[in-house]
């Protein structure tokens, strides 16, 4: 199909909506490894994560090889809602860039969360549901998990408590009155309600948190709670499993415009919807049936890829989670508060860890002006404002569109725009006024937090 054939936005029919979920550790030669129970060093057993997880979500994140996993129709009945969700093709940056790169971007923004974060929450919701739970805790950075994870739990008439990381929790009023307003119970993080949080208060007054200090706070407040379990928006195989919707549907829309990518790019904090966006083409990479480049763009402030460690570290903060192993700076690395929100972990997927580990993808960390300068652009060229983790995979993409137009190549690029900005405008603030700064911190303040 020729490129003035092509349309700007291409929509799947609703018939075309993901079965199946793809799970991406049935393809990979070298399997995620186990979570080890910190006590005894050991891997840990299903019945081990039953306290702190629902039963069919510990099946599904110690499932190293089903390739494909039924969607059980309440689920699908509302990914109908609002899936399938369209790919674009991004004439206009393309024309502001001056590249003879073609770029598309899946956009997973238009629903009412604001971004892909409800294809996992619907999920989770569902499960808890179905297990008869009283309730589920979960902790949000930027907020986009907390509101969609809100949308979810109304819809199946479910109680939810969220910690929200304090520095996005004062940057972001409007995103976490969406969240009470959907009906949640909202927390400042690390808050004096739970021991986790005490103890990071006592030892860090004045702390803006971090995803690392939510998690304590939930899990101990799941694990304390009858009939409460605990649920998160990232960095779990599960719920990149659950995300696999977004690179399956990116994948059958290219297919029908006869097009597939050279470049994917997408933003990395915990890995929800990078691992999402990537998966088919990663199992064509690994099967090798294609060999697309995979680009990660995370944050300088918080560059767990690009200066973290690959080590069994701990989930959270105050060392109550299972360890995993991943790229990390440290469970006790606070990043600097910043705009970069839902990317402010200290580790990383363990399944993106072990491709990324094994060369099978690339990592580049992006400081927060340049991010914004993309989303800047970015925003004029295709009039979509973008989340600021979303901003950081178009700068990726814009990179690449750049060094198309030095050397001549036409190459197809992919991106993931998985939120929208419209709760951030007090960053586009700072941007605009030219005040904002870029937080990157020393090699000496990450080894002080090595484990």
């Amino acid at each position: 199909m020729s490129a003035k054939n092509i349309p700007n936005r291409i929509i799947l029919p609703e018939s075309q909506v993901p079965q199946q979920w793809y799970n991406l550790r049935a393809d990979m030669r070298t399997k995620p490894a186990p979570f080890l129970n910190p006590g005894t060093g050991e891997p840990m057993r299903a019945e081990e994560l039953y306290p702190v997880f629902c039963e069919e979500l510990v099946r599904q994140e110690m499932d190293d090889d089903t390739a494909f996993i039924d969607i059980p129709g309440e689920i699908l009945d509302y990914y109908r809602t609002y899936r399938p969700a369209p790919l674009h093709r991004a004439y206009q940056l393309e024309k502001a860039l001056g590249t003879p790169a073609k770029i598309y971007y899946k956009f997973e923004g238009n629903n009412t969360s604001g971004s892909h974060k409800l294809n996992s929450a619907i999920a989770q919701a569902y499960y808890a549901k179905q297990q008869g739970l009283r309730g589920i805790t979960t902790e949000t950075g930027a907020g986009q998990w907390g509101t969609a994870l809100a949308m979810a739990c109304t819809h199946f008439d479910l109680p939810l408590i969220v910690y929200m990381v304090k520095g996005s929790f004062t940057q972001k009023p409007y995103r976490r009155s969406v969240i009470q307003t959907f009906g949640a119970r909202i927390v400042p993080s690390p808050s004096d309600t739970t021991d986790a949080g005490r103890g990071i208060l006592e030892k860090m007054p004045d702390t803006s948190g971090s995803l690392g200090c939510a998690i304590s706070e939930a899990v101990e407040k799941a694990v304390t709670t009858e009939g409460y379990r605990y649920v998160l928006g990232s960095v779990l195989n599960q719920v990149l499993l659950h995300q696999s919707v977004i690179g399956l549907e990116a994948k059958a829309a290219m297919e029908s415009v006869d097009e597939y990518p050279d470049v994917v790019v997408g933003c990395a904090g915990g890995g929800s919807n990078l691992g999402g966006l990537i998966a088919p083409f990663m199992q064509d990479k690994l099967t090798g049936k294609a060999n697309p480049r995979v680009v990660a763009v995370e944050p300088a402030s918080c560059p767990s890829f690009t200066r973290g460690r690959f080590a069994y570290d701990f989930c959270d903060t105050a060392k109550i989670t299972p360890m995993a192993k991943m790229y990390t700076l440290g469970s006790g690395f606070i990043p600097r508060a910043n705009h970069a929100g839902g990317l402010r972990y200290h580790g990383m997927s363990p399944i993106l860890s072990q491709l990324y580990h094994d060369g099978l993808m690339e990592a580049i960390s992006c400081e927060q002006t340049k991010v914004f300068e993309a989303a800047a652009l970015f925003s004029k060229a295709e009039g979509i404002l973008p989340a600021p983790e979303s901003a950081h995979a178009i700068r990726g993409a814009i990179d690449e569109a750049l060094l198309c137009k030095e050397s001549g190549e036409a190459k197809t690029i992919l991106f993931g725009l998985t939120g929208t900005g419209y709760f951030d405008m007090s960053a586009y603030e700072q941007y605009l006024s030219g005040t904002m700064t870029d937080e990157i911190p020393t090699d000496e303040e990450l080894r002080a937090f090595e484990a």
